[in-house]
């Protein structure tokens, strides 16, 4: 039986699926802290990708599939009545939610790596909500600082600002002393 011919939207939705999914549910996995949520959350915005009356275009797709994303996130915090700091270590040492093994089966390496991590991981939770958003945008998700801007709402300039804030603090607190987890 041959396959049903897509139509341009179908083939733009099915084509943004399988080049976005994984990392968007990551990303809002990591701001409502739990993967059933973030299911929710992504297919939300897929959906509303297929009802948008005008798509944004390919280079504006994945910048605006975190927006909407983000916008979904904090609507479900807030109807759960709690803002609170996002869980990042489980999500790092979940495997389901690592794309490569850079230290292959040598685990010295792998546990030094991984105490690395949580120490840096540490320190980017105690930063502020704004600046801790943005290093992960940058570093967890690989967008651009244009992208961040259209993410988070801020001009190119201020995620800029932020970005350098949240580095300067963090190679500071990395080389005093450790990073304790507060817990609020």
């Amino acid at each position: 039986m041959p396959r049903p011919i897509e139509s341009p939207r179908q083939r733009l939705v099915r084509q943004a699926l399988d080049r976005h999914e994984a990392r968007l549910l990551a990303y809002a996995a990591r701001c409502v802290g739990g993967v059933d949520a973030a299911r929710d959350i992504v297919q939300e915005a897929f959906l509303r990708l297929c009802r948008v009356e005008t798509p944004p275009p390919d280079d504006a797709l994945r910048p605006w599939l975190y927006r909407v994303c983000r916008n979904l996130a904090i609507d479900h915090l807030r109807k759960e009545g709690r803002m609170h700091a996002l869980e990042h270590v489980q999500q790092l040492t979940d495997p389901a939610t690592a794309e490569h093994e850079p230290y292959g089966s040598n685990p010295a390496s792998h546990a030094e790596h991984a105490e690395e991590t949580v120490r840096l991981l540490a320190c980017v939770a105690d930063l502020p909500a704004r600046q801790q958003e943005v290093v992960r945008l940058r570093f967890q998700d690989a967008l651009s600082y244009r992208d961040i801007a259209v993410v988070t709402g801020a001009s190119v300039s201020h995620v800029g600002v932020l970005l350098h804030d949240a580095m300067h603090t963090l190679r500071r607190r990395l080389a005093a002393a450790p990073c304790e987890r507060s817990h609020s």
